[in-house]
């Protein structure tokens, strides 16, 4: 039986930060070393950090029971259009997840997540596909996290919250708790600068700052 061969997709600093944790992971399940690569588009290197690194189409030829990724890309929005190309070419997702990562009671991740060091998530908890929960970020309970969601260091997400498809929660950003029934609502595809400390719901596709938060105007 061949065995599977797993990536880490993206070379660059956000793949250069997963890659020790799937190594552990890795390494814990008895996978040997060299069956994992990382896979670029534009390899700067063909080997960088120790790990080979293939393109895209190499990858694929590669002889493996199964092919495995998962998506270290920062930008939420070419993660979701990786994600479909890896799902049209059969290519499966795993997820990396730190060993010292708490997860509580009632948490549902979909495919494909990322959960770095010290990265905790509570109770009742539902959370959806290719989220990324970078060092010290934390999701309280009764949470909603959608598709393609980015939690960058020391995001505080509290209880009784809704974070739609795509939205970013910044560096040391703080979410205040909602409430049961009246969920405090971060839309589609928003930013939440770093160390912002939102009190009230931040529409779709808009940036705030400061604390308290406040819309963010371009001029």
């Amino acid at each position: 039986m061949i065995a599977d061969l797993f990536a880490v997709y993206g070379a660059s600093g956000c793949g250069r930060g997963v890659m020790p944790i799937a190594e552990q992971q890795l390494r814990r399940l008895g996978v040997p070393a060299e069956r994992l690569v990382f896979v670029d588009d534009r390899p700067p290197a063909a080997v960088v950090n120790g790990r080979r690194v293939l393109t895209y189409r190499d990858f694929l030829a590669s002889s493996a029971g199964r092919h495995q990724v998962v998506l270290a890309i920062a930008d939420a929005g070419l993660r979701e259009t990786l994600a479909q190309r890896c799902r049209d070419d059969g290519v499966e997702f795993w997820s990396v997840r730190a060993a010292n990562v708490v997860v509580m009671d009632d948490v549902e991740v979909g495919e494909g997540a990322i959960l770095s060091p010290f990265v905790t998530l509570t109770s009742n908890i539902r959370i959806g596909r290719h989220f990324h929960a970078n060092l010290y970020s934390y999701v309280e309970h009764d949470c909603i996290v959608g598709d393609f969601v980015t939690f960058a260091p020391g995001a505080k997400c509290n209880g009784n919250i809704v974070i739609e498809d795509h939205a970013y929660i910044g560096s040391g950003a703080v979410l205040k708790q909602g409430r049961p029934g009246r969920p405090l609502v971060i839309g589609r595809g928003a930013v939440v600068g770093m160390g912002a400390v939102v009190t009230k719901d931040v529409a779709p596709g808009t940036t705030v700052v400061g604390n308290p938060a406040k819309l963010l105007v371009k001029v």
